[in-house]
């Protein structure tokens, strides 16, 4: 049994964060040199998580754990470690090869700003942080990790903090976020008091929830079960959670691919699937998860529809293929969302840095501003288009096969589910159509200037193309290899032909449509805004869902704080101001009182002899 670059994997979250140590000795002092540390950095965690999961794909390799004791507090002692396993070793390449190539094409995004030097910092930060996560053995040092993905997010959302809506974003994602982490931190005290020995390894938290049911009430293993999925609520952007992740935007693009296809989003599927056991136990727990994840993947696919913003739809759209993930799991399938988080990590990062390299060129995010660019930026409308349709659901694009594999067990689970997945697969294809046609086809409308990106922009870009066209063929309805090596359970792999069926026919009718509509102008671009404005206006506000929140807990919590501030300045102030005023007006009478006057000392002798007499001689009257 080979472990031996397992044994190593420590190593791949230490490369980045060496490189973060560096890059903030240094400071800006290191400008491009610090873009080449970063990358450099990153190239050598890939590197080593790719032997590793090679490694595991030899299928002679057993999974590796390795502990230390952390803490020790009486008789309990805390470890800390790593494990590697089939699931961790999939997710350690796609974080670092998405990361190594967000590097890369960082160098020519960012080449021009002052602080480049501080983004790739911060980026190091930010891939060390999600890989400890993933290696992390035990549910304390996940979560542990877990915060520092989150405060990373927080610096590169933020990172131009020039910007009013920048800093606000920054805010927004901290705080939203914060909500779900403090029910992911419930779930782990509850573990640890309900752990047989207080353990909070997840090879422990598998045994007991996995195979020694009953050893935890069904009560407090559901409660359990909903406060971790709240944690990855709040992560992964699922309903009513996802507020965050449009506004996240305002960051740098190639930090919206990193967050979007391979970091904290997917850190919230990764955490549901890391602790299945917990939510098989509880199947309210399971309910719940499919019911919140088909709801997001349709609501987030109308939203999208009715946005202008090159960013933000495709934001919307990974808040609805998030949805599809937890849906998946939801109906009891690590497999299909496992799948689906792989191919949507390349499509989806090659969609974002193929919107930021549209974005460099014609400085506007408004597809509305936009057209004409697919013969002057060749390779970025190529590119994006492969990313387009396989996002889309077209075969043989690797969204086609991972969504294909959603559908099937949420048609074997139930119906409603399936329709749910359908519908939102026809929205999906939909806005993605009209993105693509109002962007790259059509008649220009800029000044001419718009021009195709540097090799180190577009070297990327076709790197995810060509994942995007074939990581797909990894698990198929004819081939079930990839769920095998994943959960080491050989199973029927049957596919459903109804759901390919469907699942083409509703794609390349979003697709059709959009071209209909976009192109060749057939339908009227304004035949629904024309008939039904008001349900325009609310996708475009996004149902009002942000609106919602600011009257229901913004506005009163401000009102609040209002309160509390007055109560502060007025009382709790105004009687330490009241103390201070009275002391020294005290202290000014006594002045005047000790002022060197030999009669006013006989006076102030006088009125007291005469106030001592009044007060013996009154006491019978009392």
């Amino acid at each position: 049994m080979s472990t031996f670059f397992a044994e190593y994997a420590w190593l791949v979250p230490l490369f980045p964060l060496i490189a973060f140590a560096i890059l903030t000795a240094t400071g800006r002092g290191a400008k491009r040199a610090g873009a080449w540390i970063g990358t450099a950095a990153t190239f050598l965690s890939l590197v080593l998580s790719i032997c590793i999961a090679v490694e595991r794909l030899s299928g002679t390799s057993t999974d590796y754990i390795r502990q230390i004791d952390w803490l020790q507090v009486g008789e309990m002692t805390l470890t800390a470690g790593f494990e590697v396993t089939n699931l961790t070793s999939l997710m350690l390449v796609v974080v670092t090869l998405v990361s190594f190539l967000v590097n890369l094409y960082s160098q020519g995004y960012m080449r021009e700003d002052d602080r480049i030097s501080t983004f790739f910092a911060y980026v190091a930060l930010f891939t060390s942080s999600m890989l400890g996560l993933v290696l992390s053995d035990n549910l304390l040092t996940f979560y542990i990790f877990w915060e520092l993905v989150g405060v990373c997010s927080f610096l590169l959302v933020g990172f131009w903090y020039q910007k009013p809506e920048a800093k606000a974003a920054a805010k927004k994602a901290f705080i939203v976020t914060r909500i779900g982490d403090l029910g992911l931190f419930i779930a782990l005290l509850l573990l640890f008091w309900y752990m047989p020995g207080n353990a909070l390894d997840f090879s422990s938290i598998h045994n007991v929830f996995g195979t020694q049911g009953g050893v935890i009430a069904t009560g407090i293993t559901t409660l359990i079960a909903l406060l971790i999925f709240v944690g990855a609520v709040g992560k992964s952007g699922q309903f009513p959670l996802h507020v965050w992740l449009p506004d996240a935007m305002e960051g740098p693009t190639p930090i919206s691919a990193l967050i979007h296809a391979a970091t904290m989003v997917a850190a919230g599927v990764f955490l549901v699937a890391r602790t299945f056991p917990v939510f098989e136990a509880s199947p309210a727990a399971m309910t719940t998860v499919a019911i919140v994840g088909a709801f997001t993947a349709i609501f987030a696919a109308t939203i999208g529809i009715a946005q202008n913003d090159i960013k933000r739809i495709l934001a919307y759209s990974t808040i609805s293929q998030l949805g599809y993930m937890m849906l998946a799991l939801g109906v009891g399938s690590v497999t299909a969302a496992m799948f689906h988080l792989f191919t949507h990590a390349f499509f989806k990062a090659l969609l974002f840095l193929g919107a930021g390299s549209v974005i460099h060129s014609v400085h506007t995010q408004d597809i509305r501003e936009m057209g004409g660019l697919g013969s002057r930026m060749k390779i970025t409308a190529w590119t994006f288009g492969i990313g387009a349709l396989a996002l889309s659901g077209i075969p043989p694009f690797a969204g086609f096969w991972s969504k294909d594999a959603v559908l099937t067990e949420a048609l074997n689970k139930s119906p409603i589910l399936f329709i749910v997945g359908v519908v939102a697969a026809f929205f999906t294809a939909l806005y993605m159509a009209r993105l693509y046609f109002l962007v790259f086809a059509g008649k220009p409308r800029q000044d001419g200037h718009a021009h195709e990106s540097p090799p180190v922009m577009t070297i990327p870009l076709i790197v995810l193309a060509v994942l995007s066209l074939f990581a797909g063929f990894v698990e198929t309805p004819f081939n079930g290899w990839f769920g095998e090596w994943l959960t080491g359970e050989t199973a029927d792999h049957h596919g459903s032909g109804l759901v390919m069926v469907v699942s083409v026919a509703v794609g390349l009718l979003g697709v059709y449509l959009g071209w209909l509509i976009y192109v060749k102008g057939t339908i009227s671009r304004d035949i629904v805004s024309s008939r039904m404005p008001g349900l325009v206006m609310v996708l475009e506000r996004k149902y009002y869902i942000d609106e919602l929140y600011h009257l229901i807990f913004v506005k009163p919590l401000y009102a609040a704080g209002k309160l509390l501030e007055a109560f502060d300045e007025y009382v709790v102030d105004g009687a330490v101001r009241l103390t201070g005023r009275a002391a020294n007006a005290l202290g000014r009478l006594n002045t005047r009182l000790q002022n060197g006057q030999v009669q006013s000392y006989a006076l102030t002798a006088l009125i007291g002899i005469v106030i001592l007499l009044l007060a013996i001689a009154g006491r019978r009257f009392w």
